[in-house]
């Protein structure tokens, strides 16, 4: 797929999606999320964010949660 089109179907300028590339500026989460999302990898990052999806993350979520209440 073409910039031209990626930005185009993640309703992002090329530039926005050019500093993405680059990883220069400061996107929106947005424009990352909708980027993402047509690349067809949202169910996966939505998932890594996820601590419940590894012993570690759920120890960890687990452990934070008693402290606070």
């Amino acid at each position: 797929m073409s910039a031209s089109e990626m930005s185009r179907r993640a309703h992002i300028t090329r530039d926005t999606l050019r500093k993405i590339e680059n990883g220069t500026g400061s996107p929106r989460i947005d424009s990352l999320i909708a980027v993402i999302t047509v690349l067809g990898f949202a169910d996966h990052f939505i998932a890594s964010a996820d601590p419940f999806t590894t012993d570690a993350g759920r120890s960890l979520a687990l452990d934070r949660a008693r402290v606070k209440s």
